[in-house]
């Protein structure tokens, strides 16, 4: 069965000893690309958009839970099935968890070549017995549903998250000499920028040196709302959420002229009562 692949795991050895594992047990599949970061993950996966990936879990910067997700988050509409996720870890209890909510299968390091041979059985399966509609719509779909059991504990968003011990309530925003006092409350979202967060209030926006996965846990998310994995809207300051022809949704805000799109895997938020 003819096929592509992309690999995504930080230690060239053991990389290079998948490869060639893979060459052995599967001469047909191609790999089209082997990259040793999470963010190159995304960024090759959505490019070339392969038929499977093979994701190591702990890898620098994004995780390869999370990189699947965000290709997920931004997968083209573009007819092409979105891939099949294979898991890498060295640990069974994030294996189990990736087996049970979101990958086709795992395999444990390091990677023996028995387990690996099962692996690809069971891929070449899905790939014989999946359909390709005309738009990638249905599988996606499928796939945000089960990422959707994935979102980290205390994730914004996530119904089953547990409240803040004790919600942020102010911001300190540097900019020069000044510290800027901003309360929480009058944050309109929170936007990724590079190694910064964007702070949007109806006034103004300031830039603070922390991470989104950082400042996420220490909101309160019964009124900040995680709508893309970059961005996280206060819900007082949603006007309306807009559905376009091909069902994307916009948010337009309260008292502000900007507009924030919804990733797929948040859209779920957003139904009528």
């Amino acid at each position: 069965m003819n096929a592509t692949a992309l690999i995504a795991e930080d230690e060239p050895l053991l990389a290079a000893n998948m490869q060639a594992e893979l060459a052995h047990l599967w001469p047909e599949l191609r790999i089209i690309a082997s990259v040793n970061d999470g963010e190159a993950a995304v960024k090759y996966g959505l490019t070339l958009q392969p038929d499977l990936m093979f994701l190591d879990i702990r890898m620098p910067g994004l995780t390869g839970i999370e990189a699947a997700k965000a290709l997920a988050e931004d997968w083209p509409d573009s007819g092409k099935a979105f891939p099949l996720i294979v898991f890498v870890t060295a640990y069974d209890l994030y294996a189990l968890q990736a087996f049970e909510h979101a990958a086709i299968d795992y395999v444990l390091k390091p990677v023996r070549s028995d387990r690996l041979a099962q692996t690809c059985e069971r891929v070449q399966t899905m790939l014989r017995l999946r359909t390709q509609p005309p738009t990638g719509e249905p599988a996606i779909n499928a796939v945000i549903d089960q990422l959707r059991g994935l979102l980290d504990t205390g994730s914004l968003g996530s119904t089953s998250a547990s409240p803040a011990a004790m919600p942020l309530r102010m911001i300190q925003a540097v900019s020069g000499n000044t510290i800027t006092m901003v309360p929480v409350d009058n944050v309109l979202y929170f936007e990724a920028a590079d190694k910064y967060v964007r702070v949007v209030t109806a006034e103004r926006e300031h830039l603070i040196r922390i991470s989104m996965r950082e400042l996420g846990p220490q909101l309160d998310m019964q009124r900040f709302w995680q709508i893309h994995r970059g961005t996280i809207v206060h819900i007082d300051a949603i006007a309306s959420a807009l559905r376009d022809d091909t069902g994307k949704l916009k948010l337009t805000l309260r008292g502000h002229r900007d507009t924030l799109n919804v990733s797929r895997l948040y859209a779920h938020l957003f139904k009528g009562m």
